[in-house]
């Protein structure tokens, strides 16, 4: 029954609609209560008529998504500094709050501005009373410990919100010591109503918050599994615009694209080696539907499993060395890995009825998986040393998951009042999000590397 199953989201158009020109939003809807209170306050405009762009309500977006930050509200602040020498330290501790961002911007230049903004740790600060002074030089000066991070950067007016999610990736690794991600972007397949559009199937890019939609390509046939270029600048997928599928790669940018494959049978799964110079794929040209390795510059293709059951999904190991998939070899869905070295293969999960679609973060340490138990499908955690699998999610029919660059989301596809809708769940589990789209459904997503 699954392998007929896995025949048909290979081969079978995708039925669903959206509509691409409304941005996906995030609804947030577990795991705030748990988060760490903070306060991004208003930055300060010193020019005349209105700021020409908004930092501090992204930024609040950002940290609150992020699942570790609960953003308090501007109602509730006690008071709206720009600067450290204006903040009342016992106020804020007594809201409750235990860091705050604050910032200012004025004009600089014709179109360009300059945004200053200081990271305060309001408990230090309360204790020190701001003035902490250490030896230097043997002169006593002020050590400003409690100010966790300043900086001053010009800034074009139409990138206003580019920096927001820069400022977020400063705070995110200042208090959690992980890499920021919130300048990443993601990839995902829609359909339109194929009855009111020739084109309804479109792959499309969207920063990681679903803003900045722009549409890669528009087909009258389906389109699935976008993957991202380590590099960030191309995308690989599967197309069935000319009848049967094929692996393309196209330029984010130029949007110019490359045909990779248009073997006979399956064409699927594409993903971009660490490196960037191989494509994992699932072909069927040989007679079964197999892993295959394409070096993308010589277009040679190397066969890496060979068993009489589906073998399909892979991903790589970080190290470039592995590629773990799926296999049915073991009677049911289980998830493989394959030493490209050796050759060898062995089998990585055994709890529950069947596992899947499995992708490695990005230490290394563990795999992000899909896990059947009870008939339900759940996103999971296993790690590789201790093989102790964490299931994520409750929700229905939870699929497609693609993990953050730095490890500490996961967004995947799953089935919200009978409609596929993308979300958004922690590594650990404690924070789940939505993002529904505004008309129809929206799946296969893919989350970029980290972008300069």
């Amino acid at each position: 029954m699954f392998k007929n199953l896995y025949r048909l989201l290979m081969l079978t158009p995708l039925l669903f609609a959206f509509n691409s020109y409304a941005a996906l939003e995030i609804v947030i809807t577990e795991g705030i209560d748990s988060a760490k209170p903070i306060a991004v306050v208003p930055f300060k405009w010193k020019g005349d008529g209105v700021m020409p762009g908004e930092l501090a309500s992204v930024i609040s977006a950002d940290l609150r998504r992020s699942g570790k930050f609960n953003p308090i509200g501007q109602s509730s602040m006690p008071q709206l500094p720009s600067v450290d020498a204006e903040v009342d330290y016992a106020a804020w501790a007594s809201a409750g709050v235990e860091v705050i961002l604050v910032g200012s911007v004025e004009p600089y230049s014709i179109n360009r501005y300059l945004v200053t903004f200081e990271l305060i740790d309001v408990l230090r600060g309360q204790i020190t009373g701001g003035n902490a002074r250490v030896l230097s030089a043997g002169k006593l000066v002020d050590a400003k410990d409690h100010v966790l991070d300043t900086r001053q950067i010009v800034v074009d007016g139409n990138r206003f919100r580019r920096h927001a999610h820069y400022i977020s990736d400063i705070v995110f690794e200042e208090l959690t010591g992980i890499k920021g991600a919130f300048r990443t972007r993601i990839a995902y397949i829609t359909v339109k109503d194929r009855n009111k559009y020739e084109t309804p199937y479109q792959l499309i890019v969207a920063d990681y918050d679903g803003e900045n939609e722009s549409v890669l390509l528009r087909s009258s046939e389906p389109l699935m599994s976008p993957a991202w270029s380590p590099d960030g600048n191309k995308l690989a997928y599967v197309s069935f615009e000319n009848g049967n599928s094929q692996i393309f790669m196209q330029d984010i940018y130029s949007k110019s694209r490359t045909e990779l494959t248009n073997f006979p049978g399956i064409n699927g799964s594409p993903a971009f080696s660490p490196d960037g110079r191989q494509l994992a794929m699932v072909l069927s040209k040989d007679g079964n539907a197999e892993i295959y390795v394409l070096d993308i510059a010589s277009r040679q293709i190397k066969r890496m499993t060979r068993n009489k059951n589906i073998d399909t999904e892979p991903s790589w190991t970080p190290d470039g060395k592995s590629i773990i998939f799926t296999s049915e070899r073991g009677g049911k869905p289980q998830i493989y890995r394959v030493n490209l070295a050796s050759g060898k293969v062995r089998r990585l999960t055994f709890e529950g009825e069947m596992n899947l679609g499995a992708t490695v973060t990005p230490n290394g340490q563990e795999m992000v998986l899909v896990n059947r138990t009870r008939g339900n499908y759940h996103i999971a955690r296993q790690d590789f040393k201790t093989n102790a699998m964490q299931v994520l999610t409750k929700t229905f029919l939870d699929e497609s998951p693609s993990v953050a660059p730095n490890g500490a989301m996961i967004i995947y596809s799953r089935l919200h009042q009978g409609q596929q809708v993308l979300s958004l769940v922690s590594l650990d589990g404690r924070f789940k999000a939505r993002i529904p789209a505004a008309e129809g459904e929206v799946k296969s997503p893919s989350w970029s590397p980290f972008l300069l």
